[in-house]
């Protein structure tokens, strides 16, 4: 099996690199956002030939929320004119074609967690570019998997967790929004799990949820990761002391944070909406795969132990 990875210097990108190429029994090429601009169909069409592929991983996307408002034209060419352009050459060249889209495609009305079969209604422009790009990729190629994510985090990029971690470094009280649920999934076992999944995908095309179990709040998140912190940065300052290391005991220290305090939305007032309840129904892609995805959970403490606490 032959991969493209688009988007390798993003979050999931980043992810997608590090996974395989810990194995060799795929071949893989990743290409940056610079070297492969996925809206320029020419140098699209120019790539995929030179590389042929077996399967086109798209991870390449605009995903600031709030800049997009005032951002549209930039987010609908990177998150619909871009997939739309690359489901053209697979569906030419009978390639299948990997890309994610995002819980914020829905407006978070509903009770329950949101199915593949639910209606999406996108509050900003993000979550609608995202939704016109799993149009424009679902009426261009046949052989298609659309991951439906959410709340990604890693030791990669920029995300809630590192968020969170620089400013606990310098704060001694938080406040994180408690009004607005969903499902924290590390963008790692994305990578692995996707391609578990593309070893025995069959015909079994199609859009599937794709989160790590446990829905929480932001503020909850927020309290989980300084309670997995902690402990870890007590035990590496107290077990450390006196040794070689790359992580600097000062930087350890300066995790102050003591308190999080659980605020509406309302409270915190962003340009883009978003939405209460974006958790996730998952039952189809481990019905279908016999996958189930790992606690996030765990997941945090794996990325604490990459981050190595340099949190500056």
């Amino acid at each position: 099996m032959k991969l493209l990875i688009t988007g390798a210097g993003g979050q999931l990108g980043s992810a997608f690199n590090r996974e395989l190429g810990k194995q060799k029994t795929i071949h893989y090429k990743a290409y940056s956002r610079s070297e492969m601009d996925i809206t320029d169909s020419d140098k699209v069409e120019y790539l995929v030939a030179r590389e042929q592929p077996d399967f086109i991983i798209n991870t390449a996307a605009y995903t600031q929320v709030d800049l997009a408002e005032s951002e549209q034209q930039k987010a609908y060419a990177i998150n619909q004119t871009g997939p739309a352009n690359l489901a053209q050459v697979c569906q030419q060249r009978g390639i299948g074609l990997v890309h994610f889209s995002t819980d914020y495609i829905f407006d978070g009305q509903q009770q329950g967690a949101w199915s593949e079969k639910d209606v999406p209604a996108p509050l900003g422009v993000y979550g609608a570019s995202k939704l016109a790009g799993e149009e424009a990729v679902q009426q261009a190629c046949d052989h298609y998997l659309i991951f439906r994510t959410s709340w990604m985090f890693s030791e990669f990029g920029h995300n809630f967790v590192k968020t969170m971690l620089r400013l606990g470094s310098t704060q001694e009280q938080l406040s994180v929004v408690a009004d607005q649920f969903g499902k924290p999934t590390n963008a790692v076992e994305i990578a692995t799990v996707v391609l578990k999944i593309l070893a025995q995908v069959d015909n079994k095309w199609g859009i599937y949820h794709l989160a790590q179990p446990e829905p929480i709040s932001w503020h909850g998140f927020a309290q989980a990761i300084f309670s997995a912190a902690r402990p870890m940065v007590k035990q590496a300052i107290m077990g450390q002391a006196g040794t070689e290391r790359a992580i600097k005991d000062q930087e350890l220290e300066r995790l102050m944070v003591k308190e999080v305090l659980a605020i509406p939305g309302s409270a915190y007032p962003t340009p883009a909406q978003r939405p209460a309840n974006s958790v996730l129904d998952c039952s189809k892609v481990e019905q279908t795969f016999g996958i189930r995805l790992s606690s996030w959970r765990q997941s945090l403490a794996d990325t604490l132990i990459a981050l190595n606490y340099s949190i500056t």
